[in-house]
């Protein structure tokens, strides 16, 4: 070897020390050159552990490409006596649905979950649920809302699908202040007008009024979220159609209560409709529309998450939740 081809080997040498220390024989691993230092990947992090259903008072899921959260409030407990489901039919009649999809006879349960929608700088919450009232075993709002990561303060836009107490009592605190004070309280103005006229919730009026945006009904309140008038359950009931790209989710606020006496039995009378008459036809008009345009529901008193599609099922439809 002459002195020139000695210094290169040596340069050599002294390259490959630098870039890592001894390097495997090509012989052992023909398949595995070393890669250069300047194309190294850069270290890993390890990857976070799995958030998706991190409290069992949560759900988290997309629309399109929003972020969305099912928020356990509470539940209702409803005793099957004919004064609430399927009035004026026979108690055995009611629990004989029951009984054919193995659920008790005896009491109805319903769940309750206001929605969650984050959409870049908008926080949305789509109902407030029952707050501390006595008839629910309720309130577990602000904790669940704590556990999708999400402050009150941080909340911007309130949709309201109507002024009932399990869908409105989450607006105050305990002591009267506003429970999400940076929010817009937007809901229908029939509806609204309603509750300024219901002096049970003459408090809620004097504390959230400076925050109500009213709409017409059926109107686009914001880009992506539109309402759907809904006739008889209150004078400016209201569904919401959440929107992204091609994806819909339809948020059907108390279209319908119970997941089999609602969905299976819509003409049965509920007793928490006004206009019992109107809210029997606005519940299969919209309970048709679901199954014929395989829409996303989401049901806010269906069991914990709410999430599923209506199918037909003979001349009424059963309820099929996601996953």
């Amino acid at each position: 070897m002459n002195r020139s081809s000695l210094s290169l080997a040596v340069s050599l040498l002294l390259a490959g020390s630098m870039l890592g220390g001894c390097a495997k024989p090509a012989s052992e691993d023909q398949a595995a050159a070393p890669v250069p230092a300047a194309e190294a990947p850069a270290p890993v992090a390890p990857a976070p552990t799995p958030a998706a259903q991190e409290n069992a008072d949560i759900f988290r899921f997309k629309i399109g490409t929003l972020d969305a959260v099912a928020l356990r409030d509470g539940t209702i407990d409803t005793p099957n006596d004919g004064k609430t489901f399927g009035v004026g039919q026979k108690t055995e009649d009611v629990a004989a649905v029951l009984a054919a999809n193995g659920q008790p006879t005896d009491t109805l349960h319903l769940s309750i979950q206001p929605l969650l929608v984050r959409d870049g700088e908008r926080t949305m919450l789509f109902d407030t649920g029952a707050g501390d009232v006595s008839w629910a075993k309720a309130g577990k709002l602000q904790a669940s809302l704590g556990a999708a990561g999400v402050q009150p303060a941080q909340v911007t836009d309130i949709f309201i699908s109507h002024g009932h107490p399990d869908h409105v009592g989450g607006l105050l605190t305990k002591d009267g202040a506003l429970a999400f004070p940076n929010a817009t309280v937007h809901l229908s103005a029939p509806e609204w007008a309603a509750i300024q006229k219901n002096a049970e919730l003459a408090k809620l009026v004097a504390a959230v009024g400076a925050k109500v945006a009213t709409f017409e009904p059926g109107a686009t309140v914001l880009p992506g979220v539109t309402a759907v008038a809904l006739e008889g359950h209150t004078p400016g009931h209201s569904a919401y159609e959440i929107a992204s790209g091609d994806e819909r989710l339809l948020y059907i606020g108390d279209a319908a209560h119970h997941y089999i006496v609602s969905v299976q039995r819509p003409d049965w009378t509920i007793a928490y409709d006004q206009d019992a008459a109107k809210g029997q036809a606005a519940r299969r008009a919209l309970l048709k529309r679901a199954a014929d345009g395989n829409l996303r529901v989401y049901a806010v008193h269906f069991p914990f998450p709410g999430i599923g599609h209506v199918k037909t099922q003979g001349d009424a439809y059963v309820w099929v939740p996601e996953g």
